[in-house]
């Protein structure tokens, strides 16, 4: 797969330092059948994991065994972004490309640095926008993945989980209603972060991202909307 490197600054997400680009292209995307695009942070990028862990390259993988000829996805992430920062990378990437599936999973950075809710819903509600953009239009090509609750990760040892997951819902719930509002789909996959707590495996070595086994998890929850998004 070749990666493209956008020469932005990078980002610190918690305090976790990325050294991952910021852009990834599937030089054979226009080959297959349906191209997908990916947008978001930490989750979408997989840091920590190797790029075949990552949970929309494993939805690809899923789909076509499923008999949908759905290439890797593009993927415009980083470590540490937030809702604004997403936004004005995708400006700086020039990607004038089209998809028949666009995916966006972002808001733990706002949360994390204590950005307020109303600010969330607008530049979230921009996304959604953008999003569609790529998708030629088309609001239900579209799907949101929920923002897991990195509280129950090892990382947050010490920290007050209960008052992280309330934050993790409050910004998860303005997620929702902004899809709805859109008429975007939207997979809940905090229950199933918030499953993992006590289980390694279920972590990156970092012991703040995810392992490859938990976001195949998610990639098994978004995988029946996927399916459906792409019925002719």
């Amino acid at each position: 797969m070749k990666v493209l490197l956008l020469f932005l600054p990078i980002l610190v997400a918690c305090t976790q330092l990325s050294t991952t680009p910021t852009m990834v292209l599937n030089p054979n995307g226009a080959k297959s059948t349906y191209r997908f695009l990916s947008l978001g942070d930490s989750y979408t990028i997989g840091e920590s994991v190797d790029a075949s862990a990552r949970w929309s390259v494993q939805l690809a993988g899923m789909l076509r065994k499923d008999g949908l000829d759905v290439g890797d996805p593009d993927i415009i992430a980083r470590t540490g972004w937030t809702t604004a920062e997403l936004q004005a990378a995708i400006g700086t990437s020039g990607n004038t490309n089209q998809y028949d599936l666009v995916s966006l999973m972002i808001g733990v950075n706002n949360q994390y640095r204590g950005q307020s809710q109303e600010r969330y819903r607008t530049e979230f509600e921009a996304l959604l926008k953008t999003a569609i953009t790529f998708a030629k239009g088309n609001a239900s090509h579209v799907f949101v993945l929920s923002i897991p609750d990195w509280g129950k990760s090892p990382y947050a040892n010490g920290r007050n989980p209960e008052t992280i997951a309330a934050e993790i819902d409050t910004f998860n719930a303005i997620a929702q209603a902004e899809c709805q509002k859109a008429g975007v789909s939207y997979v809940d996959i905090t229950p199933i972060s918030r499953q993992a707590t006590g289980d390694a495996t279920q972590f990156a070595n970092d012991g703040l991202h995810y392992s490859g086994k938990q976001m195949k998890l998610w990639a098994e929850k978004a995988l029946p909307v996927a399916k459906a998004l792409l019925k002719p």
